[in-house]
């Protein structure tokens, strides 16, 4: 068998909870006949080994018969895994419970119990109905429809016939607004993950493009709450991704809105409150609102213990979305020694949830815990963090943050005063922005500056050369696509505060 397969099984069973491996045990012994002994043998084995090495199991299980075919061997523990789960989480969701019925009444219409099939379909019916389950919607449907054709379609008229030809439509008219609007979603996340805010007419002509899409699916009658909570993301994270925070602002209120409303829609993916919660105190902050930015951060925190803690995916989100709006708080606020600890709580957190967290989510603690030493001109803890960054980080899957880490660490070779090692930084930074096509004018305007500096002869002083720096930084605040940059790092703030060194020096 392939190393894949191999770490597939191991993937598999150190993904499972004590409760999960318990239930295997329990399962294993009742299903897997008189060779349940061996395979519970090998998969204690397996989850002993923190990598997954085959070599060890063969030696181990030596002269034993599963090792003469192994491969077959774990696969027979894995397909056993996978059902011991779906018996354990078999009501573990609404969807789950639907498909249990559903499957249920195709058992019985193939006994020929068509009124039984039937009261367990219209019971489904009624749940996917108040939880709006569209798919299950459709496979009930399905159902139905057969047990009225082996009925020979008795009690039914042109009317109910044609009732069930416009439910039909409805549900599927529902189904392609989502998966449109998601397509939409995912074109737009795509390129804010990857690119950041808009940065140009280009840039911002796609998200036009894209909120003119949903200028159509807006005018749908009877939409979903699925579809409404979807339109108004989208609509959030375009004026999000336009700069426009007073437009994202009101769309992200209704979401949250929408939540709590109607929870029983929501329950199952919890993720969505996080998201929105974190947004919300994100964009709230930036616009002052800080009551409501603190009231949500507390909702936030407060998550775990309501769902039970006992999801490790749970427990990763509400770290990574409330430590980094928290730590974003400290720096705006200039509450530093908070910030200190708080990083303390994060380096714990990264090396815990290591496996977990996404290259973006990783690239954006780094950096701003940068900004925060560096904030605090505590310099050398700042150069540490900002090359976690650019040395640890796939590029092109942080392309925005990444940019700025180049320029943030030039700021802060300057601030040790390295000037032995800012030509080498400067050429790296140069290379990295003409590859990508990145030298907008906030980019021009610090390399220049830099190179300004770096010159043994010139005619401006460097007191003389920050003031500019400070003009030419306070002139792209009027440009709604320059001024972005700013969210990262306040290089005027910083440009502004060495002009006022130099001037009490």
């Amino acid at each position: 068998m392939s190393n894949k397969a191999s770490n597939n099984l191991h993937e598999l069973i150190k993904s499972l909870t004590k409760a999960e491996k318990r239930y295997f045990k329990v399962y294993a012994s009742r299903h897997m006949s008189n060779s349940s002994s061996n395979y519970e043998r090998l998969f204690d084995a397996i989850d002993r080994q923190t990598d997954y090495n085959e070599d060890l199991l063969l030696k181990k299980f030596k002269g034993e018969p599963l090792t003469k075919r192994f491969s077959i061997a774990k696969n027979r523990l894995y397909q056993s895994v996978l059902r011991s789960l779906d018996a354990f989480h078999a009501n573990s969701s609404t969807e789950a419970q639907l498909k249990r019925q559903i499957h249920s009444a195709e058992i019985l219409y193939h006994k020929n119990l068509d009124g039984q099939a039937l009261k367990i379909l219209r019971s489904a019916r009624k749940v996917a109905e108040k939880h709006e389950k569209i798919t299950s919607l459709i496979e009930i449907g399905k159902w139905e429809k057969r047990i009225l054709e082996k009925k020979q379609y008795e009690g039914q008229g042109k009317k109910d016939l044609k009732k069930l030809l416009e439910e039909d439509q409805m549900l599927t008219a529902r189904l392609d607004t989502y998966n449109q609007l998601w397509n939409i979603k995912s074109r737009i996340f795509r390129n804010l993950y990857q690119k950041g805010k808009a940065r140009s007419g280009k840039d911002l002509s796609k998200f036009k493009k894209i909120l003119d899409e949903l200028a159509v699916k807006q005018e749908q009658e009877g939409m979903l709450t699925e579809n409404t909570f979807l339109l108004n993301h989208l609509y959030s994270a375009y004026y999000f991704g336009i700069g426009e925070d007073e437009g994202s602002y009101p769309y992200l209120k209704a979401n949250l809105s929408l939540i709590e409303r109607q929870p029983h829609l929501f329950d199952e993916e919890p993720t969505r409150l996080m998201t929105t919660l974190t947004n919300l105190i994100y964009v709230g902050h930036k616009l002052g609102h800080e009551k409501e930015a603190f009231e949500n951060l507390e909702k936030l925190r407060s998550l775990p213990a309501q769902e039970g803690g006992s999801d490790v995916y749970m427990e990763v989100r509400v770290f990574a979305l409330s430590s980094s709006i928290e730590l974003a708080l400290h720096i705006a606020s200039g509450s530093y020694e908070e910030g200190f600890a708080l990083v303390q709580r994060i380096e714990e957190g990264l090396y815990k949830y290591e496996g977990y967290l996404s290259s973006v989510r990783k690239a954006s603690f780094y950096f701003n815990i940068a900004v925060l030493y560096l904030k605090a001109s505590r310099l050398n803890e700042s150069l540490k963090w900002i090359n976690q960054l650019l040395n640890n980080i796939e590029i092109d899957k942080t392309q925005d943050i990444h940019c700025m880490g180049q320029i943030l660490n030039l700021i802060i070779h300057l601030e040790l005063e390295n000037k032995s090692l800012i030509p080498y930084a400067l050429r790296s930074t140069q290379r990295f922005l003409e590859t990508r096509e990145r030298v907008y004018r906030f980019e021009s305007v610090i390399l220049k500056f830099i190179n300004e500096i770096l010159k043994e002869r010139r005619n401006s002083t460097e007191q003389e050369l920050y003031e500019q720096l400070a003009i030419d930084l306070n002139a792209l605040s009027d440009d709604p696509f320059e001024r972005q940059v700013f969210e990262y790092f306040d290089f005027r703030e910083w440009a502004n505060l060495q002009v006022q060194h130099y001037k009490n020096s």
